[in-house]
């Protein structure tokens, strides 16, 4: 599995259509995906999942009254520049979770192709009952471009068994070494995959995203609907490099896990046993809404080509944050995406996208 920040040839997001994801809110959502897609066509092609037509010729007439795309494409059926529309049924819009995760042939291993997929199992952070569509949207990404894709399985007390994993629950330096969290994955809360321990969860990821080394962090932020996703917490910038939420704030909930996670990392070692770089990341201020502590959280970025798109929520912070990420990432822009409605919805950034390596 590359890391991120390695040559995309595509991002894949999936057009917001589910209004009980964003209740209240959900009329600004579409607008909000129409700056993002602005922002990603420049610097590389936006592979769009629509449910039908209809679906496609909505996201097509914001795109046009937003200028992301010129009035003539408008019609449904042909790419829109660089942007393109694939008519793939799904519940929800949060493609981080249920697309593929692609694959880059080792360099060293010949004859494979160039990009594979992996196609996990997925059934809606164990929490919602509208998951069917959604878990056969990856294999249904893959076959449209022609590629091998496998379904990671593992045979667990006798009996061959598909495992569940969001694309949101990991992330990887592209050399070997992949970062998660205990309680998103090994909690007896999560319910993805009953009777996995730690070292069968490792021998999947080696398996199957060529991983040699697994730093588990213990837990994520409060507000979090998936078990504490580590994209909420903690990221690879470089090989050796992370950002980690920080919460200075003793009487804050997240104050003590995200220190705790903090002197983890600064413990820990990469795949070669160096140890790593490790760089905070501020928190915004508490983001309520109906009751509700929302996951705002600045490390849910993407990085695409030649940018970075962070999530900002009208806070102090916000300036830190983008100057901090601006810092570890010298040769793209940095640019700051509006969330503090969006984040209702319990994600962000990257949570809505999913990049296919170049190859």
């Amino acid at each position: 599995m590359p890391a991120e920040w390695e040559p995309h040839e595509a991002t894949w997001i999936a057009w917001p259509h589910n209004r009980s994801d964003w209740p209240g809110k959900f009329e600004a959502i579409p607008w909000i995906y129409a700056e993002i897609v602005r922002h990603l066509a420049r610097v590389e092609r936006v592979n769009i999942l629509v449910n039908d037509e209809p679906a496609e010729a909505k996201a097509r007439e914001i795109l046009v009254r937003s200028h992301v795309v010129p009035a003539k494409a408008a019609t449904p059926g042909k790419p829109a520049g660089n942007i393109h529309f694939f008519r793939i049924p799904t519940n929800r819009g949060w493609t981080r979770d249920y697309g593929p995760i692609f694959l880059c042939r080792d360099s060293r291993k010949g004859g494979l192709p160039a990009v594979a997929a992996a196609v996990w199992r997925f059934n809606a952070w164990a929490k919602y009952s509208d998951w069917k569509l959604d878990t056969l949207a990856g294999a249904d990404i893959a076959t449209r471009l022609r590629i091998p894709a496998w379904q990671p399985e593992l045979r667990v007390d006798g009996e061959m068994q598909r495992i569940v994993l969001e694309g949101g629950s990991i992330d990887v330096n592209g050399r070997g070494t992949l970062i998660t969290t205990e309680e998103c994955l090994l909690s007896e809360v999560q319910q993805r995959n009953p009777g996995l321990s730690r070292e069968h969860l490792e021998e999947i990821f080696a398996d199957y995203l060529g991983i040699e080394k697994v730093i588990w962090l213990e837990r994520g932020i409060a507000g979090d609907d998936t078990h504490g996703h580590v994209d909420d917490i903690t990221r690879f910038v470089g090989p050796r490099t992370v950002v980690t939420a920080y919460e200075p704030d003793p009487d804050d909930t997240n104050h003590e896990p995200l220190s705790e996670n903090f002197r983890w990392l600064k413990k820990s070692t990469d795949q070669s046993g160096k140890s790593l770089k490790v760089f905070k990341l501020p928190m915004p201020k508490p983001v309520y809404f109906e009751g509700q502590r929302l996951p705002a959280s600045y490390a849910n970025f993407y990085i695409a080509n030649k940018l970075v798109l962070v999530p900002v929520f009208g806070d102090a912070n916000d300036r830190t944050a983008l100057d901090t990420l601006a810092e570890l990432f010298p040769e793209r822009e940095v640019v700051g995406i509006y969330c503090r409605d969006f984040i209702w919805g319990l994600g962000a950034l990257h949570c809505m996208t999913q990049q296919q390596p170049a190859g």
